[in-house]
Order: C-alpha cells, then sequence, then structure tokens
C-alpha cells in the first residue's frame, strides 16, 4: 500500500458560514466543493495547499463542543486532547511568511499566539531563538469552532539520528 500524501481532513464546524468566512476570507484558502448532505448537513471543501484541502460537515444538531476532550482546551496552557481526538491541524508556510501571518490573523482579530515558537530537541522542547537544533517554527490560533490550527515551517530536513525514542504505550496489566 502506497499513499500520495493527505487528501483531506474532516472537521464538524458549528457554524458553516463563519467557517467559510474564516478560512476563505482570513486565512485565504479557496473554497472548491460544497455539498448538501440528505439528512440536512453540508460537507464543504478548501483548498489549503499541495494538493491537500481540509473540509467540514455541518448539521443543524450535533453534541456540543468538548474543549480538554475532543479538542485542545487551550494553547500552550492545556495542550492535551483524548484518545481518538484530533488535536490540530498544521499547515505547511514558508518561515519568511510567519511573522505577516500573526499580523494578519490580529488584524482579523483572530487570537493568536503573539510569537513565532522554535520546536528543538531541548529538554523544554522550545528555544526562544532560533538556532541549528530548531527542525521546526511554529505559528498558533484557533478557528471560530475552537479548532486548534498552526502554520509550520521545517527548517531542516530529518535523518536516522532523528528517530531516537522508543514508542511509549499503556502501562502494563499487572
Amino acid at each position: 500500500m502506497r499513499t500520495k500524501g493527505i487528501n483531506h481532513l474532516a472537521l464538524v464546524c458549528r457554524d458553516m458560514g463563519e467557517t467559510v468566512r474564516f478560512y476563505r476570507d482570513v486565512l485565504g484558502m479557496p473554497l472548491i466543493k460544497t455539498i448538501a448532505l440528505p439528512d440536512g448537513g453540508q460537507h464543504f471543501f478548501f483548498d489549503c495547499g499541495g494538493g491537500a484541502s481540509v473540509a467540514f460537515f455541518w448539521w443543524p444538531e450535533v453534541p456540543a463542543a468538548a474543549p480538554g476532550i475532543a479538542s485542545v482546551a487551550k494553547f500552550p496552557q492545556a495542550p492535551k486532547s483524548a484518545v481518538g481526538s484530533m488535536n490540530h491541524v498544521a499547515f505547511d508556510m514558508e518561515a519568511d511568511d510567519l511573522q505577516a501571518s500573526i499580523k494578519r490573523l490580529q488584524a482579523a482579530g483572530v487570537e493568536v499566539l503573539p510569537m513565532v515558537v522554535n520546536h528543538d530537541d531541548s529538554a523544554a522542547g522550545v528555544a526562544a531563538e532560533l538556532h541549528p537544533g530548531v527542525f521546526v517554527r511554529s505559528v498558533y490560533f484557533t478557528d471560530p469552532n475552537g479548532i486548534m490550527l498552526e502554520f509550520a515551517a521545517w527548517t531542516k530536513g530529518f535523518g536516522p539520528q532523528d528517530v531516537a525514542h522508543e514508542p511509549a504505550g499503556a502501562a502494563a496489566e499487572v
């Protein structure tokens, strides 16, 4: 079996109009397909670049949002979500565009972590300054549905030395 990448990620929104305004007008992702579902719902697709899409379902009646369970409650203070949840969506971006993205999001009234986060392999996992060990730079914010989003820019390639940890799992039963 061989995949070619992500085709689309399908999420659920509380208001399709609000979601279209955010993804199309604020983030600049073209709305490329709309579907009226037979149960009264809708399914809309946005082009997020590189041949991939982010899609949203909307139904008149769905369970309420569950921050801290089905999604992140508040980043970076409470970054965990439940098993099987969608923690966040990271959109690929050029590193040179990260600062401008913060300004554009803030101008649109979007709450955004007001700095670019430099992820590295230090004990803290982040660095105050860009250095050769930083492997990705990120900007974090949420959409109107409370979904955590990230603009991410890889800063270096990976090699065998970057796979250095054994997988962890649930504690064995005694």
